[in-house]
């Protein structure tokens, strides 16, 4: 166990002169961050920490600062308030993602935010839940009749072959995709090797996106490129700003929904009484996704945030250029804003959770995520039953990156039988 994992030998800084966290804060939680989180949360719940290494740098902790940070304009998303070497670094790494609205700052966010929001809404995706459904049942369906299985493979494929299906991805093409895509979700830090490789997987995306555009181009129909493409028509966005939509689309739509699947059954499988509650009553679904995404945040932080002048948070000065990071997974379990946020509740309302972001960064894969989640799970109930972990919970194999998500690599599970559909 590393002082990071143990709540007796954690304690909080009071002050940003007293302790700067490490930088393995972020790639280390352990099995239980949320003892870590607490310790931060109390007296000052502004932390500075090493991270990116020799940056300034600092953690918001608490629901109240976080909540009003969302929208403090003194914080900014746009990669041009980073300090110099962080761009060049971006730039060099993966240019492609530079050129979307998670990068970008009112007016241009309100602008790339519009290319989405046509083409993505919450109606939509629900247009989706039939094949969501049978897709679900296909994946089932391929698990063993009883015994063992690592549900994080179902996990991915899910919402990778949905998002996939809406752009218009062919089969054979999908894997390499997704390879290329998780290898962008991470953060590029002082590593050559490293991010020679995100260069790499970089420029492959881009161009089979750039290909994709063009032969949809030629037969628009009633994919979700196909919308991406009218709506650029419609008013004037770049064959960049295109390209990097879409690579945020895919990263949005499919590594978030994979950890809320993961997280959420572990979490399940952890609280039998939930369990019950959920497969005794399926349309508890919506209630018990919400609640998943709250307990066990499948976004630790979030994405980038830099102060675009001198200013404070809670007292605590914070420079120009400074890098600000808001710990989703620390205020979702304040219990300033929860009633005893600790405990896993299904039926929580109101649910105010930052699982997804808030605000106009809010995560644009959400609607679909959602419908996914409420999909996966009851089915995962109903047709394995006598679900439960193989592993002990406290050696979950959770992966420990520098990436602002927080999931499982693995998840072994066992059950009784597979139903039939």
């Amino acid at each position: 166990m590393t002082a990071l994992e143990g709540e007796a030998q954690v304690s909080a800084p009071e002050t940003q002169q007293e302790e700067v966290l490490p930088p393995e804060f972020f790639n280390e939680p352990g099995q239980n961050p949320h003892s870590w989180n607490a310790a931060l949360r109390a007296g000052c719940p502004v932390h500075k920490i090493n991270h990116p290494p020799g940056a300034e740098a600092y953690v918001v902790a608490d629901y109240a600062n976080t909540l009003k940070s969302f929208s403090d304009p003194r914080l900014s998303k746009r990669v041009d308030n980073a300090p110099a070497w962080f761009r060049e670094q971006l730039h060099d790494a993966s240019p492609v993602l530079i050129k979307n609205m998670l990068t970008a700052d009112p007016p241009n966010h309100t602008r790339l935010r519009k290319l989405v929001s046509r083409a993505f809404t919450a109606r939509r995706m629900e247009q989706l839940r039939p094949r969501i459904q049978e897709i679900t049942a296909e994946l089932i369906d391929e698990l063993p009749e009883s015994g063992e299985t690592d549900l994080m493979k179902l996990a991915y494929r899910l919402p990778m072959r949905v998002i996939c299906e809406l752009l218009g991805v062919p089969d054979d093409d999908r894997s390499q995709v997704q390879q290329d895509v998780a290898m962008l979700s991470e953060a590029p830090y002082p590593d050559e090797e490293r991010n020679r490789l995100l260069r790499v997987a970089s420029d492959k995306i881009e161009q089979y996106l750039v290909d994709l555009l063009a032969v949809r181009r030629l037969d628009l129909g009633e994919d979700l490129v196909s919308s991406l493409i009218r709506a650029a028509d419609d008013d004037v966005f770049t064959e960049e700003e295109l390209v990097s939509t879409l690579v945020l689309l895919i990263i949005a739509g499919h590594k978030t929904t994979a950890n809320l699947i993961g997280n959420g059954t572990q979490a399940l499988l952890r609280h039998p009484d939930q369990l019950a509650l959920l497969r005794d009553d399926p349309s508890l679904a919506g209630g018990a996704v919400e609640e998943f995404l709250r307990y066990e945040s499948p976004v630790f932080r979030g994405t980038l945030r830099v102060a675009a002048e001198d200013m404070d948070i809670e007292g605590v000065d914070i420079a120009k250029e400074s890098f600000v990071h808001l710990l989703f997974s620390s205020a979702n379990r304040d219990p300033e804003a929860f009633e005893d946020p600790d405990n896993l509740d299904i039926t929580r309302s109101p649910n105010r959770h930052f699982g997804f972001g808030h605000g106009a960064h809010f995560c644009p894969g959400a609607p679909l995520s959602r419908v996914e989640g409420s999909v996966v799970f009851p089915e995962l109930l109903r047709r394995l039953p006598g679900l439960r972990l193989v592993d002990d919970p406290a050696n979950l194999d959770w992966i420990e990156d520098n990436s602002t998500s927080r999931g499982l690599r693995s998840l072994r599970v066992a059950y009784d039988q597979r139903l039939p559909r």
